[in-house]
């Protein structure tokens, strides 16, 4: 899972296995060790109908609604998103990058635009 801040915007990025363990469990968190602090993050599965979220004891929580992770898991569905006090939450799945990266992407899904580029790039 990765996140991403730009200004008013939230931005969760779900591997395969991610999404296969929210399904499972209900639940995924991660943080970052700042040496004396750190920020947790995490994506619950809860009952509803939008994306909300909460940022309490250094730890920001994406709320997905079940219905959301049933649609991430079983179709083709790229990701939601709402808008709440005029903070934009996302949450989408992780594709790999269509450029050579350093990162490990074997779990993340495969990127639909992959077959256009190659072409075009011959």
């Amino acid at each position: 899972m990765k996140i991403r801040i730009n200004g008013n915007s939230v931005r969760f990025r779900l591997t395969r296995s991610d999404v296969k363990q929210l399904a499972t469990t209900g639940g995924l968190e991660q943080k970052v060790d700042f040496g004396g602090q750190a920020l947790f993050y995490s994506v619950k599965i809860v009952d509803g109908r939008d994306l909300t979220s909460s940022f309490e004891n250094n730890t920001i929580t994406l709320y997905l609604p079940a219905k959301m992770i049933g649609e991430l898991t079983d179709t083709d569905k790229v990701g939601f998103e709402n808008v709440v006090n005029e903070l934009h939450l996302l949450v989408e799945k992780d594709f790999t990058c269509l450029e050579n990266v350093s990162e490990d992407q074997g779990d993340n899904y495969p990127n639909p635009l992959a077959k256009n580029f190659y072409e075009e790039g011959d």
